[in-house]
């Protein structure tokens, strides 16, 4: 009898955290879940959307406007 680590066979049920997980088939939903084959696909049309969307909003006029609204939102309450 070897100690090479892996048993002989799985456990029918994994009671530990530790055999849950090296007996879950992970290849089995990689190759099988649609969500796995176009998250790299809609992550490269995405970013460049978010990217534009984050330039935007964080320009320096945008900047100034969003702190012109709150010195006046906060004079507001001062009075």
């Amino acid at each position: 009898m070897s100690d090479s680590g892996a048993p002989a066979r799985p456990m029918k049920y994994p009671y530990t955290f530790s055999a849950k997980v090296a007996q879950f088939p992970l290849k089995y939903y990689f190759q099988n879940q649609w969500i796995w084959k176009y998250y790299f696909f809609s992550l490269a049309v995405c970013a460049p959307v978010f990217y534009s969307i984050s330039k935007l909003a964080n320009s320096p006029a945008n900047k100034a406007k969003w702190a012109e609204m709150r010195r006046k939102e906060a004079e507001e309450h001062h009075h």
